[in-house]
């Protein structure tokens, strides 16, 4: 549960910053951008590994460039079912979801960095 909630937390924060710097995301609140993460969240978990197998071959082909045009999709389905989230085109799903995927594996560098640090100080003193 845990690991769930930092990963939703992770991808709040994230779409929040990319709203924000690039303005390719619109929400009308908070609560809003937090519904949407949980959507999207639920999306990756049910719907991305469907997606990911019926393309398999393409993104074979691809080098799995292909599941940046799936990571879009998912973005502008949450898009399309949570009201007030909203993003006007595909290729800004696109870029923003590219965006996102760049600054929440940057949060979970720094997250994992610093759960890292703690744990091998503590293992080098005993």
């Amino acid at each position: 549960m845990r690991k769930f909630l930092l990963k939703w937390f992770v991808t709040t924060v994230s779409i929040f910053i990319v709203a924000n710097l690039f303005h390719l995301i619109h929400f009308s609140d908070l609560q809003i951008l937090v519904l949407a993460a949980l959507v999207l969240g639920i999306l990756n978990v049910f719907l991305r590994p469907v997606l990911i197998f019926l393309t398999l071959p393409i993104n074979i082909l691809s080098l799995g460039l292909f599941t940046l045009i799936i990571n879009a999709f998912m973005l502008y389905a949450a898009s399309g079912i949570v009201p007030g989230f909203e993003i006007t085109g595909f290729w800004k799903a696109f870029w923003a979801a590219l965006l996102i995927s760049l600054v929440s594996a940057m949060i979970n560098f720094i997250i994992h960095k610093e759960s890292n640090v703690s744990i091998h100080y503590v293992n080098k003193q005993i």
